[in-house]
């Protein structure tokens, strides 16, 4: 008689807790899609963190990660999901880990990052990610490829944003290319300047206010007239 009251109160017990914590995840569900009407970066992060607790789900983490990144919360972006390469990621668990990784100043890791990206759906934007880190990274001739692709296949309405300045502008992708083209002949050769800086002109070219692209050739033509001095 005492064992089925002890299984009667266990059975209790679950059934109580199974029901709580549906209560909870009911709870955390309806707060995480108030605060996504709200815009609520900080109420979606707390309640996916909860529901990632209560139901844990490879979606819900890899979601909770890409609302950090978003929010150039990078370091808790890669705590959330690693930043090893997996071959069952998810789009979006591979895109966290190469936009924070580059955020983070980690070129090389980022890079295999993009390199699977850009493996599993190929575009210019990917294309222009890939070169250049691979011009941080030192490999010019990967950078080259990439370049080539980008400028093939850029659309006359895509942009690419820099932030070099106070206030942040957008330049047509092409433009970008073709800046990054130059970087690339001058890190080949160091004296063909003249090539490098006609690159750097066709960036201009499509968009005159492209003020990296100008700092750019103002250093190249200065490395230029130092060489000319030394003659």
């Amino acid at each position: 008689m005492r064992k089925i009251a002890v299984l009667i109160l266990l059975f209790i017990g679950f059934n109580g807790i199974s029901q709580s914590n549906k209560e909870l995840l009911d709870h955390y569900k309806a707060y995480y899609n108030e605060m996504r009407l709200q815009g609520d970066v900080n109420g979606v992060i707390s309640s996916l963190t909860h529901l990632n607790v209560l139901s844990p789900s490879k979606e819900r983490r890899d979601t909770l990660a890409f609302v950090y990144m978003n929010n150039s919360q990078h370091l808790q972006a890669l705590n959330t999901i690693g930043i090893e390469k997996k071959a069952d990621d998810s789009d979006l668990a591979v895109q966290v880990k190469a936009v924070s990784l580059k955020a983070l100043n980690q070129p090389k890791r980022a890079l295999e990052h993009f390199e699977t990206l850009f493996t599993r759906n190929p575009s210019a934007y990917l294309a222009y990610e890939l070169a250049d880190l691979k011009i941080q990274t030192g490999d010019n001739d990967g950078a080259s490829t990439n370049i080539e692709y980008g400028i093939a296949n850029a659309k006359d309405d895509q942009k690419y944003a820099f932030y070099e300045r106070q206030q942040p502008y957008e330049v047509p992708l092409k433009a970008a290319f073709h800046h990054l083209k130059g970087l690339v002949i001058f890190n080949k050769d160091k004296n063909n300047i003249d090539s490098a800086i006609t690159s750097i002109d066709e960036a201009l070219k499509i968009d005159p206010n492209f003020n990296l692209a100008s700092l750019s050739k103002q250093a190249l033509e200065s490395r230029k007239q130092k060489q000319e001095g030394q003659e």
